[in-house]
């Protein structure tokens, strides 16, 4: 154990994670694995957020070199379906092809026009210019320019659409710019392997709201990185949700992970709450895929009740058989977060995609794309992946028809109190944060491997 484990052991005896998660059984070996390598306790300075010359440092050296999610397999399943991916001001058109998929810089080679307009999916035989008609096979050969004789200086066999690579793992489909970087799988580091028996590729995008924030990308995903707000944030959470005690891991540059312990309180909680009374207050992601809340038996705890109940729903209504999974794979808050900018919750109960970009080149502005996986039906049956929702920073989660009631709340509580956040940036004198050790320690990491990035190590 290094000092930061016996620095929490300390603090919460008997109720760190590890605790809490192995009280209903034993836990698979990656769950009981615990990262925490030392780290430089330095102040980060606010301008790493505020400052348009830092934003687009991080745009050419570290944003045009990175993976990053992009959709799902489900958003580009048949050939000829397309997703548009936006950067700040970079956007790619990702599509099926008869030869896999293909990513291709959104703009017409003719006056650069947009071959598809922001936030948009669907399907195309092709890809045609909306301004000029010039268009593109799938494969992103020239397939009809009008008045071609005008253009005698087009080789028309170089005409072809510019691609960025794209690579798809575990139904999750990223994009990268550099077509020197390392393959997907180098770059997920240790992801996969934590991952062995976590597959979503059977799961689909059933939910989707995209909210637009008014701050900086990483000061957006730094509020879903860390619990240490929750009891003032969240103070209704602290009865069912442990907090402060959840375990922090950095695993590589690229992967690090929280876990949160589901129907069990926090530490600062003053409330004494019966295991019944958690089992009815349990946060789920989709909260209509459990069903009604049953009754706690004698000598048994409201988070194994909650896992037997998702096990019988996911066999009765999805053919899936969890059957060997533990407590905490069921139920729990389990995040893994890819740098720079997506976190993926694989258990049941929790199922989500968080991801966080620059709205546009405004280094204050930021989106926040929350998706809710849910199944696909057994048998093969029909599915629609969920339509894309989008709200302004004055319009509430608990506004979208169809999320789960807790969890819009939730979300609305992190996303009202960013504005304070970057506006207090602006106005300090001291103009930096200092990070804790360990609730905070990921906020750093995310910090350091960005100016890895930034430096030329990476």
């Amino acid at each position: 154990m290094n000092d930061i484990q016996a620095l929490v052991r300390a603090h919460y005896p008997d109720n760190t994670w590890q605790d809490i998660a192995q009280r209903d059984g034993a836990l698979p070996e990656v769950l009981k694995a615990q990262s925490n390598p030392d780290q430089n306790l330095r102040d980060i300075p606010f301008d790493r957020y505020t400052s348009p010359d830092f934003f687009n440092r991080e745009i050419e050296h570290m944003w045009k070199r990175v993976w990053q999610f992009a959709c799902r397999d489900e958003h580009v399943a048949e050939v000829g379906d397309y997703y548009v991916y936006d950067l700040a001001r970079l956007s790619i058109v990702i599509v099926r092809t008869e030869n896999g998929l293909k990513g291709y810089y959104n703009s017409c080679l003719h006056r650069g026009t947009k071959l598809k307009p922001s936030g948009d999916a669907g399907w195309a035989p092709s890809l045609r210019c909306p301004y000029h008609a010039w268009e593109w096979n799938l494969e992103g050969t020239v397939k009809n320019i009008p008045c071609e004789w005008e253009f005698p200086q087009l080789d028309r066999a170089k005409a072809c659409l510019p691609e960025v690579r794209v690579e798809s793992w575990n139904g999750f489909v990223f994009i990268n710019f550099d077509k020197e970087a390392p393959s997907l799988l180098d770059y997920l580091e240790v992801l996969p392997e934590h991952f062995r028996n976590w597959d979503l590729t059977g799961w689909y995008v059933h939910t989707h709201v995209r909210k637009h924030l008014p701050g900086n990308w990483k000061l957006a995903q730094d509020a879903f990185m860390e619990a240490y707000h929750t009891p003032y944030v969240h103070p209704e959470m602290t009865h069912v949700v442990g907090d402060h005690n959840m375990q922090h891991d950095i695993f590589s540059d690229h992967i690090s992970r929280d876990l949160c312990a589901m129907a069990t309180p926090s530490p600062t909680s003053t409330m004494e709450m019966s295991q019944q009374a958690l089992l009815d207050s349990m946060l789920v992601g989709d909260g209509s895929i459990v069903g009604e809340r049953t009754l706690v038996p004698e000598g048994k705890t409201a988070r194994w009740v909650m896992a037997e109940q998702v096990k019988a729903q996911m066999l009765a209504d999805y053919g899936l058989d969890y059957s060997k999974f533990s407590v905490p794979e069921m139920i729990d808050s389990l995040k893994y977060n890819v740098f720079p900018n997506v976190a993926f919750y694989p258990a049941p109960g929790l199922a989500l995609i968080q991801l966080f970009r620059p709205d546009g080149h405004d280094p204050d502005k930021s989106i926040f794309d929350q998706m809710v996986l849910r199944p696909k039906p057994a048998n093969n049956g029909a599915f629609d992946v969920g339509e894309l929702i989008e709200i302004g920073e004055d319009e509430a989660f608990a506004s979208v028809e169809g999320m789960d009631p807790f969890l819009a709340s939730v979300l609305d509580q992190d996303t009202d109190i960013m504005r304070w956040q970057r506006e207090g940036m602006y106005a300090s004198h001291k103009g930096a944060a200092t990070l804790s050790i360990y609730q905070e320690s990921r906020l750093r990491h995310v910090q350091d491997t960005l100016d890895k990035y930034l430096e030329g190590k990476k």
